[in-house]
């Protein structure tokens, strides 16, 4: 499979839906409220995961599996910035 991003792309992308989430959500109230979030992602990643027929190796549904990973990490990274990171503004 040839790669036609880096890892650049990939944490600009991660960026940008943290941004959209910050912009869209009020920031996470308690580290329960954090993880449910980062839960439910992972869930629909899982879900893309479960759907993919194409067996081993293979991906059938890339943009939407890769939609929902970056989410995962986006969650996973507003979890740090609003529940643990205490030097942001």
């Amino acid at each position: 499979m040839s790669k036609s991003f880096t890892v650049l792309t990939i944490l600009r992308d991660i960026n940008n839906e943290l941004q959209k989430a910050r912009e869209t959500f009020p920031p996470f109230n308690s580290a329960h409220e954090g993880h449910a979030i980062i839960a439910e992602e992972l869930d629909e990643l899982w879900r893309e995961v479960q759907a993919n027929k194409a067996g081993t190796g293979g991906i059938d549904n890339p943009k939407e599996m890769r939609k929902e990973a970056i989410q995962v990490a986006a969650m996973t990274v507003r979890f740090v910035y609003d529940l643990i990171d205490l030097d942001h503004d």
